[in-house]
């Protein structure tokens, strides 16, 4: 028998509350780890949400948070990778989308961003010279990058692996 409205509207905020709980101890965890608060609590709730896509203003309603702090969020989030920002088919909104596979998809960007501090790296052990003892600095700096680059691709790749086997079993 199917319930009534009224019967399902305590059931849903309490599942509602749940859901805000979550949020807030996912970002606090989130900032802990080093991201902004407001940028923190945007994400995970892009995480929680079951579509995994918000508008500007549904952030706002359900973190009651101003627009100017959603904005400056999303701006954080897009910069790094985590979110994307979207038309909202048929309007002028724009929706904001946590991607999929978001964190194998952040990793990837990383590999971009070691690659640019390898090169910086070893033209400053150029630069101070590389017998210094600053060059030397430099070098075990871009040795360690070049080393977490092939270590990243591995894990990566077994990653992908492990989740075409986590589907295959589904």
């Amino acid at each position: 028998m199917e319930r009534e409205p009224e019967e399902r509207e305590p059931e849903q905020r309490g599942e509602a509350a749940a859901v805000s709980d979550f949020v807030e101890r996912f970002a606090a965890e989130l900032v802990v780890a080093g991201m902004g608060r407001m940028p923190s609590r945007i994400f995970s709730c892009l995480m929680a949400e079951e579509s995994g896509v918000l508008t500007s203003a549904e952030l706002s309603e359900r973190l009651r948070i101003s627009p100017a702090a959603v904005s400056g969020g999303m701006r954080y989030l897009i910069q790094v990778g985590l979110v994307a920002k979207e038309r909202e088919p048929g309007s002028r909104r724009d929706r904001y989308r946590v991607l999929n596979d978001v964190w194998f998809e952040s990793l990837t960007r990383r590999d971009e961003l070691m690659l640019r501090w390898i090169r910086v790296m070893r033209e400053g052990e150029a630069t101070v010279g590389p017998g210094t003892e600053a060059g030397e600095r430099l070098a075990e700096s871009a040795a360690f990058f070049e080393f977490m680059i092939d270590e990243l691709h591995g894990m990566l790749g077994r990653w992908r692996a492990h989740r075409a086997a986590l589907a295959a079993g589904d």
